[in-house]
């Protein structure tokens, strides 16, 4: 006898949340710690929704001041790019980048990522 249960679905409302707070909400709640029965090494199947994450709340001197660096590995070739330009580009983009980084580097990883929704 088996019991088949539906994937919990959690929906986030991100008007005036800070960002950082929002990234590591959804990667526990991604990750399933908030069920009785997690276990990390399995999937519980958690998927999480995001509302207006345009509104979401960002501190002036966080969004001037972090910087991302990529190189492209040609001498003189450092990519250094604010907050702001990157959120002005694609926000979604950048908030799955933040989420992955805060979930466990394993196999588990991507199918995580897959279920991160935006409304």
């Amino acid at each position: 006898m088996t019991i088949e249960t539906q994937p919990a679905a959690i929906t986030f409302d991100a008007s005036g949340k800070s960002l950082g707070r929002l990234a590591s909400m959804t990667a526990q709640y991604l990750q399933g710690k908030h069920l009785v029965t997690y276990s990390p090494n399995k999937d519980e199947g958690v998927s999480v929704t995001v509302k207006n994450l345009s509104l979401v709340r960002i501190a002036a001197s966080k969004f001037t001041g972090k910087r991302y660096y990529t190189h492209t590995n040609y001498p003189g070739n450092m990519r250094i790019a604010t907050l702001k330009e990157k959120w002005a580009k694609d926000p979604q983009k950048l908030f799955v980048k933040m989420v992955g980084g805060m979930l466990p580097k394993n196999k588990l990883r991507k199918m995580r990522l897959k279920r991160l929704l935006f409304a």
